[in-house]
């Protein structure tokens, strides 16, 4: 095999493998979610094939001719590339959510393209020794262009692909390289055996694009859509991955349905005059539905909107009326940095409401971050943060326990079973450098329609006693959050 062809392999199997992983990710994450399980999932899975298509490749070049072994795993490897989406999207509905389903459905999606991939490595290995004398040259040289084969599947993917392609076409490309490659290197006697593969390739390649999936718009970090709700034909729920984010009317700005945001809104008018202007941060934008609510209930208010996957955006403007909203200042990229870059003293209130999957990501949790939050806000100003948990609030009360780090009043308002044993859902932090009265707070959740308890400063601190203060240095939110609900 000549060098050049057997760097090409090498580089080829390692970038699909990685292309493969990259995009399984965000594959899964609208059946099993995104979170630190599922991306352990992927990344174990990869390590396995990766190990399993090592062994065998091996096995397999020394029994047969290894030119012809590497041929026949480039082609199973892009069949198995283009099996990837279907497989997950017959699946996903079936597994259901959690770490056990993520592992299953990662498995059974890539395993097999990831297996066959890694075996091209030791099979174009084997080819090319001629000898022990130049034996470390050969494994040596293979092994560094496989690796830069991944780093460039990984960067690509990443930094460009994504962006710029929908994942079918992603996963269609890497699968046409693979399979063209294999046709390539197939000896002249099996080639006919390689072109019969076309017929698969093309039925695959139909299910990549045909198979239905959940995404109106597949962004660069989620799966999201836009669902109608059948109780009324003006709402709409934004939807991203397997959960829903947001809940607009269209034509009533001032509409809010979730009941955590009646309660972000209830803390909002206890804290300041009713109808007085404020100046808003965002930290997480979703269908924007707080900032609707300022601009119609407070009007000349401006709303600085820190959302990291423009393509959230782009779809909120195309199916929700997103793009209209007034004095609303939209900042895509990673909040804590964008934050950053906001002057001292410039906002009255911050909104805490990002998630990834279900938890708050932990770099937006910890007391360093909320430490920018206060720099951020007036003297006098409110932050409200939203967190999904359930019994024993294990995620609730250390974030509970890390503002209270930064502020001189925080008070939880949840639904009274919320509280109780088994119970659980969208609990709201309501912090200030200020005194807030908390029978003023209650009031206000009461006239919101939605039951509400307001556990005052003094119930508060004892509920956090002994929770952690996440860090920077330690947040484990993946491990603290109890799930099993939808937000």
């Amino acid at each position: 095999m000549r060098l050049a062809l057997a760097r090409t392999a090498v580089v080829v199997s390692g970038a699909a493998i990685l292309v493969v992983e990259t995009l399984a990710t965000r594959l899964v994450a609208p059946y099993t979610g995104l979170t630190l399980e599922s991306t352990t999932a992927v990344i174990g899975v990869a390590l396995a094939g990766i190990a399993a298509g090592a062994a065998l490749g091996g096995r397999w070049a020394d029994e047969r001719d290894p030119v012809a072994v590497a041929a026949l795993m480039l082609v199973v490897g892009g069949l198995g590339t283009l099996a990837v989406r279907p497989v997950v999207r017959l699946l996903g509905p079936l597994l259901g959510a959690g770490p056990y389903a993520a592992v299953l459905l990662v498995a059974a999606s890539t395993l097999v393209s990831v297996t066959a991939l890694a075996a091209v490595t030791p099979a174009v290995t084997k080819a090319r020794l001629t000898g022990l004398d130049t034996s470390g040259e050969v494994v040596g040289g293979l092994s560094a262009a496989g690796t830069l084969g991944s780093l460039a599947g990984t960067f690509l993917t990443g930094f460009v692909l994504v962006a710029l392609l929908p994942v079918s076409a992603i996963l269609l490309v890497t699968a046409a390289a693979c399979l063209v490659l294999g046709l390539v290197l197939a000896p002249r006697r099996r080639r006919t055996d390689v072109a019969r593969g076309g017929a698969a390739a093309m039925l695959l390649g139909v299910a990549l694009v045909a198979v239905p999936g959940r995404c109106d718009a597949d962004t660069t970090y989620y799966c999201a859509s836009v669902q109608p709700d059948p109780r009324d034909p003006a709402g709409r729920y934004l939807v991203l991955d397997d959960l829903r984010h947001s809940y607009v009317r269209l034509g009533d700005p001032a509409h809010l349905e979730f009941a955590y945001t009646k309660r972000f809104a209830a803390a909002v008018d206890t804290a300041f005059p009713p109808g007085r202007p404020l100046d808003a941060v965002h930290v997480g934008g979703g269908a924007l539905t707080m900032p609707r609510w300022l601009a119609a209930t407070r009007p000349g208010s401006a709303s600085t909107v820190l959302e990291l996957d423009r393509g959230v955006i782009d779809l909120g403007v195309r199916s929700l009326g997103a793009g209209d909203v007034p004095g609303t200042t939209v900042r895509t990229g990673d909040a804590r940095v964008n934050l950053a870059a906001l002057p001292d003293d410039s906002a009255d209130l911050v909104v805490g409401d990002a998630f990834g999957a279900r938890s708050v990501p932990w770099h937006l949790s910890t007391a360093e971050f909320l430490a920018e939050v206060t720099r951020v806000l007036r003297p006098g100003g409110l932050y409200v943060l939203n967190v999904i948990d359930r019994d024993p609030l294990d995620l609730v009360r250390a974030a509970t326990a890390t503002v209270r780090t930064q502020f001189a009043t925080t008070m939880l308002v949840a639904r009274p079973d919320e509280f109780t044993p088994g119970g659980g859902g969208n609990v709201v932090v309501v912090a200030s450098d200020r005194a807030l009265d908390p029978a003023a707070l209650d009031a206000a959740v009461a006239r919101s329609g939605e039951p509400g308890a307001v556990l005052d400063p003094a119930r508060t601190a004892a509920s956090a006693a002994g929770a952690p203060v996440l860090t920077d240095d330690r947040a484990p939110v993946d491990q603290l959050i109890t799930t099993g609900l939808e937000g």
